[in-house]
């Protein structure tokens, strides 16, 4: 029948789109990667002038020594946004599940009505799955403008231990432009000169922003209208406290952090506003709920987020239907002429 190859293909569309996500997906995490833990890209070699007092802080040890390491910060973006969601998404949706009838309404569009899929499943994975690519999108706009501008760090003349006397520096004014110059340690030298933007910075207002903006967007219940502003501005301030703490290490310049500001808040407000459209769509569970179960309802809706898929695969087996109900009516005619 037309209807059940039209669900054959409407299948192996969905498993097409899988698979393309999937792929921009490994290619994303494949670059971070490579900006990361590989020499691929060469950083930019930025020269400076002799005793420039805006390089010669101190030098506070290795980013291990910091008040904030990055074991911390990556556990931290990872794991706190992943937690959260998990457990909203669960709690918001075992709140629905026993005041409403969901039995008859698990089967979604997105699967293209051929396949179960848990709406709590489908949200959880759509939701942690955009968070997961902002955030090695994050990390590969900071690690690129780091490899591009090679902006050198408050500490950098400290680290890189030049010999004035060999490089002519009998006046302040001379521009020191090889690398070459430095007499220090290689890894110490080459972590100075990759500090624009912030990469802690980017990462951890990243983070604070899109876990802010889904416990707005998505909390509803009575008695949280301060506690969620309470809560989101929190995750904001300590995001701002961890630039701050860049800046005082004399690990990074003011400039630096507010780049890195500036990439996270844009990443993360791109994301929820046009990739998941503010957590917010047609209710899982039911389009009118009945009127006398208003009062029984639970205090927070639990919305479904409508993707771009779901309403072209709608449209084409709607189509295919039209279709082949103007066939049978045709034939019908044909024959009650004959």
């Amino acid at each position: 029948m037309p209807s059940e190859r039209h669900l054959h293909r409407s299948r192996w569309i969905i498993y097409s789109f899988v698979l393309i996500e999937l792929v921009i997906m490994a290619g994303t995490v494949m670059l971070a990667y490579y900006f990361e833990y590989t020499d691929t890209f060469n950083v930019h070699v930025q020269g400076f002038f002799c005793y420039d007092n805006s390089y010669t802080k101190p030098y506070l040890g290795p980013e291990e020594s910091s008040a904030i390491p990055p074991a911390l910060l990556y556990a931290l973006v990872a794991g706190v946004p992943t937690l959260v969601i998990s457990v909203t998404e669960s709690i918001l949706f075992l709140l629905q599940y026993t005041s409403k009838d969901l039995d008859s309404r698990e089967k979604t569009i997105v699967t293209g009505d051929c396949c179960y899929l848990n709406p709590l499943v489908r949200r959880t994975f759509r939701f942690l799955g955009v968070y997961t690519f902002g955030l090695f999108t994050t990390d590969i706009f900071v690690n690129a403008g780091q490899v591009v501008t090679g902006n050198l760090a408050p500490h950098f003349l400290t680290v890189c231990k030049p010999n004035y006397t060999a490089l002519g520096c009998q006046q302040a004014l001379r521009f020191i432009s090889h690398q070459e110059a430095c007499t220090g340690n290689e890894d110490d030298i080459l972590r100075a000169r990759k500090t624009f933007p912030s990469k802690e910075a980017a990462l951890s207002v990243y983070a604070a922003l899109y876990l802010a903006m889904y416990i707005t967007c998505t909390v509803k219940a009575k008695g949280t209208r301060l506690a969620k502003p309470v809560l989101s501005l929190g995750l904001m301030c300590l995001a701002f406290l961890t630039g701050i703490n860049r800046v005082a290490e004399y690990r990074n310049h003011w400039s630096d952090v507010i780049a890195g500001f500036i990439i996270g808040v844009a990443i993360a407000t791109f994301l929820v506003v046009c990739v998941v459209h503010n957590f917010k769509g047609k209710l899982l569970l039911s389009e009118s709920p009945p009127e006398d179960s208003m009062t029984s309802a639970p205090m927070i809706n639990l919305p479904r987020v409508e993707s771009p898929l779901e309403k072209y695969i709608a449209s084409q087996i709607w189509g295919a239907d039209r279709g082949y109900m103007a066939v049978e009516q045709d034939y019908q005619e044909s024959h009650r002429l004959r």
